[in-house]
């Protein structure tokens, strides 16, 4: 055998092999290029270990601005458990002058919590968000919840870790399929670190961004939530968000407080979209240099409330535990509620970049606090703590005001680590959610994407779609139902006295087929005398059952005229048959009703 030839200096190896010390996009050339099914084995590896990668990297992304914004606080503030009068007013205001310096001047994409820009990325965009934007949202919302602004760093923090997967996806250059994919595995990554909280953040992008589940993008959006989360606990320590008394439940009545507390809290979210859907789009209405003050003259009015209630001003955690260990009064945590409502649009409206999520949960822990605290004075024998009311009216106004009721329960059981009070949150969180849905037809998000002029999903309105079966759209054949032993010259005869244009054909092990006048009389010129059996494996007929969604009946029809409705307990029994005018019959008038309801909608929204 001869020695192989060796390869010339001057010569580069195949596409296909992968070299020594290869840089990680040529190992992903070299997938591409080793064929179709070679990729397809691979492709899903690769998704998973760009996600860990990409949670690894929005993790630290993370811990980096949690310690700006602390460090910013502490520059301006000084380090006193209440800021002097004369700071609470001029930082806020000298920081919301900054900030719309900025995002006006170099960053105009960074306006907004962010949640419905990662949503634009990923439905209009094909998933690209620039990564000027990922550095734009730190340094602005560093500054602006530094500075005492009322808002979170949860839905900035989501949005840079879309940003941060975005830019790693075009880097690699990925398919524009995968880079759409990959934006909201970012974002749960984002959002993790900063709720340390992996389960929720998985479901909230899920609920919210995606809007639909799958195996591939599930397991692509655990691993990035799990390895963000990792490494926010290793350089942040891995305590919980929120020290949690311990909670038992008392007397079975208290589930009426907690139904209570689900009303209150549906009502001031009500009250919360209210105030930010009539005044946000006339702010935007007013002349483009008056952006350059909105933040400022925002930053004075909560520095002017600061004065007096300093609590309302930035994220507020600290405030939040206090809360729960029942160290304000309840009419003290009413005064903090309203306040936190007011202070907060002032800061959203004015286009201010910061997230909405820490200021829900403040106003959530308020209210309940207040809610626990009214129903010891009154029934104290019904028992329970403060502190346990407070954190199921986080989950509640959270439910009720963001529209995320999976993402409020798990969030409340994560937080807490407590499975006992899953019956009060899953009561409060029902009863806010259903007041806000009652009363509010068009969630948070919907509103603010339509007055920005973009028509992005409702992934509300998705989870509320009935999906149209095959069931809507079937009707009963009329026509005959030949067997196997049948000539072909009667088949021709019964089927053109019947008026159907398919004779359907039934065997005995419960497949359908399907033959045509045109086919029997093919077949009848051929040997008029020959049974349908002889060959009925030919003219075999995919066949469907009621409750298949239209989509998939489209997907089979091919040439066939109609396709056999059959029950699942026995394929040999015909429930109807279905034609593509049938599906489109129905479709028709589905699509008119819905664009009634749309109507009604936008009436409703003006």
């Amino acid at each position: 055998m001869s020695a192989p030839t060796p390869m010339s200096a001057s010569s580069s190896p195949p596409d296909n092999v992968i070299p020594p010390r290869a840089g990680f996009r040529a190992v992903v050339k070299a997938w591409i290029s080793r064929g179709p099914r070679y990729f397809t084995l691979r492709e899903q590896q690769l998704f998973l270990l760009l996600a860990i990668i990409i949670g690894l990297l929005s993790g630290l992304a993370v811990v980096l601005f949690r310690i700006a914004i602390d460090w910013t606080h502490l520059s301006l503030f000084g380090s006193g458990l209440t800021p002097a009068r004369a700071r609470a007013v001029l930082v806020p205001t000298l920081g919301g002058l900054v900030v719309a310096f900025l995002v006006v001047r170099f960053f105009p994409r960074v306006r907004g919590s962010g949640v419905n820009q990662t949503k634009a990325a990923v439905y209009i965009y094909d998933g690209y968000i620039p990564f000027n934007t990922v550095i734009g949202k730190f340094l602005t919302c560093a500054l602006a919840i530094g500075s005492g602004h009322s808002l979170g760093p949860e839905d900035p923090s989501l949005q840079m870790g879309a940003g941060i997967a975005s830019a790693l996806g075009r880097r690699l250059r990925l398919s524009r399929e995968k880079v759409r994919l990959i934006a909201p595995v970012g974002a749960a990554a984002g959002l993790a670190a900063a709720f340390n909280a992996p389960i929720s953040a998985a479901l909230f992008v899920i609920e919210e961004v995606i809007g639909k589940w799958s195996a591939g993008v599930l397991g692509a959006v655990i691993l990035s939530a799990v390895s963000s989360v990792v490494v926010s606990r290793w350089f942040l320590g891995s305590e919980p968000l929120f020290r949690i008394p311990v909670y038992q439940l008392v007397h079975p009545a208290e589930l009426l407080a907690y139904a209570a507390l689900g009303v209150i809290g549906g009502v001031s979210s009500l009250i919360f979209v209210k105030v930010i859907g009539y005044t946000r789009p006339r702010l935007k209405g007013l002349p483009p240099w008056t952006y350059y003050l909105q933040p400022a003259a925002a930053g004075f009015l909560i520095g002017l409330i600061g004065m007096w209630l300093p609590q309302v001003m930035g994220a507020g955690y600290q405030f939040m535990d206090q809360a729960m260990y029942g160290q304000f009064t309840w009419r003290m945590l009413v005064l903090l509620a309203a306040f936190k409502i007011i202070s907060t649009s002032l800061s959203f409206v004015s286009g201010t970049p910061g997230g909405m999520f820490a200021p829900t949960l403040f106003i959530g822990a308020m209210i309940g606090g207040a809610v626990g605290g009214i129903e010891h004075r009154i029934f104290p024998w019904l028992g329970g703590s403060v502190g346990a009311y407070a954190l199921v009216g986080m989950g509640t106004l959270f439910a009720a005001f963001l529209r995320a009721p999976m993402t409020s329960v798990f969030m409340v059981l994560e937080v807490s680590g407590n499975y006992s009070i899953i019956l009060p949150v899953m009561i409060s969180n029902a009863v806010a959610y259903m007041v806000s849905r009652y009363f509010q037809p068009t969630p948070l998000f919907d509103l603010l994407s339509r007055q920005d002029g973009l028509d992005l999903p409702s992934m509300e309105e998705r989870r509320e779609e009935s999906a149209l079966r095959v069931e809507d759209a079937m009707r009963p054949y009329r026509g005959p139902i030949l067997r196997g032993e049948d000539v072909v010259a009667d088949a021709l005869l019964t089927l053109e006295k019947s008026g159907e244009s398919l004779a359907l054909v039934a065997n005995r092990e419960g497949h359908w087929g399907g033959l045509t006048a045109a086919e029997l009389r093919r077949r009848s010129a051929e040997a008029p005398g020959q049974t349908l059996g002889s060959f009925l494996a030919d003219v075999r007929l995919p066949h469907l059952h009621p409750d298949q969604v239209l989509d998939e009946a489209l997907r089979r029809f091919g040439d066939f005229p109609l396709l056999p409705i059959v029950s699942r307990a026995d394929f040999g029994k015909l429930e109807g048959v279905v034609t593509l005018q049938d599906i489109l019959r129905v479709y028709r008038t589905t699509g008119g009703r819905l664009a009634q309801s749309e109507a009604h909608a936008e009436v409703a929204i003006e």
